[in-house]
């Protein structure tokens, strides 16, 4: 599902990824782990087209991401990627069903499959009574599960998440790792996770271990 190559990064003298290689296949779950400073988030960024590498090559579901140019890579992104970070970055006007939902709008879906799809995703997540509600009438745990129903919406091929329990306790933390196993059994759904929680991601299928801008 993601394959890259020889993957660096320079910010000035600053060499932060020296030539990392990486593969996940489609329906497992990964997880990166390192210390601070070691690269984990700004490889998931530049895997998820959200940067660009300075040297190597990034291929999702077999398209070469290099090829493509900036509005092209946009649109990618919006059909093919999902994202989940630490903080949910919910919309505080728009109620969860519109969070879930504008994704798919700005690809031009039709709004009535869309919403249908919102419903359904976020009834799946256990929030199918709070659809109308604003993120500020939301717990922690139940606005990253809609953050989890954005990055769901357009039925990506894979899902970055960048420290996605980072802001919530023990207990809803573990629950939304738990849920990440619930979505790839149901929707064999593909997930790369950045986590400086070793026991949660001790859940993962796969742990690769980051240190000096590289996987160890």
């Amino acid at each position: 599902m993601l394959s890259a190559t020889g993957i660096q990064k320079n910010y000035g003298q600053l060499w932060v990824l020296k030539g990392v290689d990486i593969n996940i296949a489609q329906g497992e779950i990964a997880s990166i782990v390192g210390p601070s400073g070691s690269g984990k988030s700004t490889l998931l960024h530049i895997l998820g087209t959200l940067d660009k590498p300075d040297k190597g090559q990034v291929s999702i579901n077999g398209q070469a991401i290099n090829f493509l140019n900036d509005r092209q890579v946009a649109a990618f992104r919006n059909k093919h990627i999902g994202f989940v970070f630490q903080f949910h970055h919910l919309l505080p006007e728009f109620s969860a069903l519109e969070n879930v939902c504008i994704p798919g709008w700005i690809a031009g879906r039709k709004k009535k499959e869309v919403a249908d799809r919102a419903i359904h995703l976020l009834q799946t997540l256990g929030l199918g009574d709070r659809t109308n509600n604003k993120p500020n009438e939301l717990s922690g745990g139940e606005q990253q599960r809609v953050a989890v129903a954005r990055a769901l919406i357009n039925s990506p091929k894979i899902v970055f998440a960048d420290e996605p329990t980072g802001n919530l306790d023990s207990a809803n933390a573990r629950e939304l790792h738990q849920l990440f196993f619930d979505l790839r059994k149901q929707f064999n759904q593909t997930f790369l996770i950045v986590t400086h929680n070793e026991e949660l991601a001790q859940m993962s299928d796969r742990i690769l271990h980051m240190k000096d801008g590289n996987i160890i």
